[in-house]
């Protein structure tokens, strides 16, 4: 990027550079954002008459379009450019146009004196840095394969096979001699003593189990096998056994990464898995997380029935089944005895539709009982997460007789759990967390100060710090997720580099090149969410009673507004009421625009619909907002508002019940992580209008299967919504075209049967390199402990001293 300074230096755009700063001098602004600088230099175009070209195409303007931040600080200027995904250069341009580059260190006490400029920090801060925990550890290259963390490091591991044989097999010869499920042992026994010994029993054994009919059971032979030193798991019919011998044989002797992967994950070498949700409202009927984790308390439900249902298919297929091996799912959440009706307050539920999978509630010890006894928002729960996750190893331990081989974290809490738990038992650490708050709340670490006491975000991103860093592997929804697009930084990304002032600098939070990172999307629920067509799974009664709710029920507590005409085209959406979900900024699109009036209905699904039956604040905003759109643009007739909660049942079938009137799903969220409705909607053969900024943009092919809109533009987003309406009207074929795409996208790639499967590759293999690499990570744990107790557990200990005295 430094080339790029020099040939505008070098050219007459140098005083174009000058004037350009010069004019941001002249703005109150001293600290200018990505869209801020944008606009900015667009505005300077335009007031200096530059032709259309210099914008985009002129070496400024492309200097313009990587430059992330401008913070101004007389009588310098400073540039943070982004070059490429997960790179940052940050340069000083001074008075007279010189560019000097800039340490990360440099960077940070700038930031800092923008924030206290009045009263400066003297003394250094403390200064964390991951960087050198990773310099001994495999590192991707090249930032398109972010996120395929495992591709990377079975070809890492495949290629170690080969240049050093001998050092590896004995690796993967003891590895296969640990596995046991209780007290039997699996793989191989003693029998065999040598990797040399291995490759060549298990050719004798190829020869052995070929000789017999492909589909005699395992149990059959059992014995002969045990006696060349062949123990249970290898496979449950002849034919299978010999599959798995013959992939190990080919890896013994020309390893490959694809042969590595397909041999690691035949392993059963994972029963019992953990999945830790501990804020809690986690139940199954009249329970979804009150309104800050509803998606997750569906996400992880929906994860543990489909991991059950796949570790039974595994051990099926590996022999163990007909020993009475059976394994086990637990989902780790809190005991709230004020249950407010709901199951919150049993200790133990059966996971509906699962053999053997749980929800284990754990109370919070009682610091508080007032606090401790309730719902927490999860802003206020760290105070918690130290003993809870001390009481809940204990009930653990009981549930399995004995550890988990797998522990998930979920979002910020779960994942600082995950840690505690998989410190203590030494197993396998993943983390999830599609929503981190960072990156969902402007200057939120510069400015934490001020933000501390409703938001303790110097707990919860000190706890992202440790967590993310902890993890053996870290799952993603999206590439973006992790590190962002071209123009945008990523989640994770946003974790790299930053400060909090008074309290410390971070020169490298997380290394984005880790192979521990993999894009591992979830599915939908294939039992409530299917296409419309498949008419015979569907209730003729469910669809009656659904579409007298959607089109024409008088009931004002549960519906606002009737329709004049019920026959319209409808658009449709689903969400809570929040400012980021943005509902209230669909109906204004759709206030705004006489001629969608004309061609559509508007139907909202969108929790409550009386401000005194809320208890968020912003829900509560957010309804006086709706009902002012509604009148302002005058859309009574025109618009249906319910205030329903849907079982999932109807949660499916309505999706199905506006497809059959050929409608249309709009999600217009400001920003979303992923996006669970629009795989909803998309499945069940809506065509899909969503927002461009985050997930939806992995998900959707644009104009193929879907359509992106920005929500910020509100006559764009109404005249792509009448073109396809239009093109339907012309076309009736259309419509069918885009529904069938986005019923085959989601099933090609967003189920859980694909995302299960994943997941169970991805902790055995991160297994195997654990155990095979000897990767020695006690110097990171013990750095991070020392960050769990002299800044994070100080700052909890203080917030729980607030919390006894309300």
């Amino acid at each position: 990027m430094s080339e790029l300074f020099q040939a505008v230096l070098d050219s007459d755009q140098k005083s174009d550079l000058r004037q350009f700063v010069s004019d941001l001098r002249h703005q109150e602004k001293r600290y200018l954002l990505r869209n801020d600088i944008l606009n900015a230099f667009s505005a300077y175009c335009a007031n200096h008459e530059k032709p259309e070209y210099f914008y985009q195409s002129s070496n400024l303007g492309k200097l313009i379009y990587y430059t992330q931040e401008i913070i101004l600080e007389e009588p310098n200027a400073y540039l943070i450019v982004r070059p490429k995904i997960a790179s940052q250069e940050v340069y000083r341009l001074t008075e007279d146009l010189k560019v000097e580059p800039m340490t990360v260190q440099e960077l940070l006490d700038l930031r800092d004196r923008f924030v206290n400029r009045f009263h400066p920090t003297e003394g250094d801060l403390l200064e964390l840095d991951f960087q050198p925990f990773y310099d001994y550890t495999p590192t991707i290259r090249d930032p398109k394969n972010i996120g395929k963390g495992v591709e990377y490091l079975n070809r890492y591991l495949s290629s170690k096979l080969f240049q050093d044989p001998r050092q590896w097999q004995e690796g993967l010869f003891d590895f296969l001699q640990v596995h046991r499920c209780n007290t039997t042992q699996l793989m191989i026994n003693g029998r065999i003593e040598s990797q040399q010994q291995l490759s060549e029993r298990v050719k004798k054994a190829i020869t052995f189990v070929s000789d017999r009919p492909a589909d005699q059971p395992y149990e059959a032979f059992r014995y002969e096998l045990q006696a060349m030193g062949f123990e249970p798991g290898w496979g449950n019919t002849a034919a299978r056994v010999g599959e798995t011998l013959e992939i190990l044989d080919e890896l013994i002797d020309s390893p490959d990464h694809q042969t590595l992967e397909a041999f690691i994950s035949r392993i059963p070498m994972v029963f019992k898995i953990v999945l830790v949700s501990p804020h809690g409202w986690f139940g199954q009927e009249g329970v979804l997380g009150r309104p800050d984790t509803g998606g997750q308390v569906v996400y992880v439900l929906d994860q543990a029935k489909s991991l059950e249902t796949q570790l039974q298919e595994d051990l099926k297929l590996a022999g163990l089944d007909v020993m009475g091996v059976q394994p086990k799912v637990i989902i780790l959440t809190r005991l709230i005895p004020n249950n407010d009706g709901t199951l919150c307050n049993q200790r133990l539920e059966k996971v509906h539709g699962t053999d053997n999978a749980w929800i284990l509630r754990v109370p919070l010890r009682e610091f508080n009982p007032n606090m401790t006894n309730s719902w927490i928002s999860r802003f206020e729960f760290w105070p918690y997460l130290e003993t809870y996750a001390i009481d809940s190893e204990k009930e653990l331990l009981a549930e399995f007789q004995g550890k988990p081989d797998l522990i998930v974290g979920n979002y910020s809490d779960g994942n600082l759990v995950a840690f505690l738990l998989a410190r203590r038992l030494k197993v396998t650490q993943c983390n999830i967390a599609h929503a981190l708050e960072k990156s969902k709340y402007l200057f939120s670490n510069l400015y934490w100060q001020d933000l501390d006491e409703k938001y303790h975000f110097s707990l919860q991103f000190t706890a992202d710090l440790i967590a993310m860093n902890a993890a053996n592997f870290i799952i993603s929804s999206t590439y973006q997720e992790i590190v962002g697009t071209a123009d945008s930084v990523g989640q994770y990304e946003s974790y790299k580099c930053f400060t909090m002032p008074d309290l410390y600098h971070v020169v490298s939070g997380i290394e984005l090149f880790s192979p521990k990172f993999n894009v591992v999307p979830p599915g939908v629920n294939e039992a409530y969410y299917f296409p419309y067509s498949r008419m015979e799974d569907r209730l003729s009664s469910d669809r009656a009673r659904l579409e007298e709710i959607l089109f024409t029920l008088e009931d004002p507590s549960q519906a606002f507004g009737k329709l004049d005409d019920p026959s319209k085209r409808p658009l449709f959406s689903v969400a809570r009421l929040d400012r980021i979900k943005n509902l209230t900024g669909l109906a204004e699109c759709f206030g705004k625009s006489k001629e969608l009036q004309e061609h559509c209905n508007l139907i909202l699904v969108a929790g409550k619909l009386r401000v005194e039956e809320s208890g968020d604040n912003e829900e509560r905003d957010e309804i006086v907002k709706l009902y002012r759109i509604i009148d302002e643009y005058n859309l009574h007739g025109k618009i249906r508002w319910l205030g329903v909660r849907l079982s999932k049942t109807d949660s499916g079938e309505i999706y199905r019940v506006i497809a059959d009137r050929q409608g249309i799903f709009v999600q217009p969220a400001l920003f979303e992580a992923f996006g669970l409705t629009i795989l909803e909607a998309m499945i069940s053969g809506l065509p899909t209008f969503a927002t461009q900024f985050g997930g939806p943009l992995e998900i959707i092919q644009d104009k193929f299967n879907g359509f992106y809109i920005n929500p910020t533009h509100l006559e764009e987003t109404a005249e792509k919504i009448l073109e396809f309406v239009s093109k339907c009207d012309h076309n009736p074929n259309y419509w069918y075209e885009i529904s069938t795409r986005a019923i085959d996208r989601v099933y090609s790639t967003y189920t859980w049967k694909i995302h299960t499967n994943k997941l169970l590759t991805l902790a055995r293999i991160y297994g195997f390199w654990n155990y095979t690499s000897k990767e020695n990570r006690e110097d990171l744990l013990r750095y991070l402990e020392a960050l769990f107790y002299l800044i994070y557990k100080p700052r909890a200990q203080a917030l729980l001293e607030q919390q006894k005295h309300r």
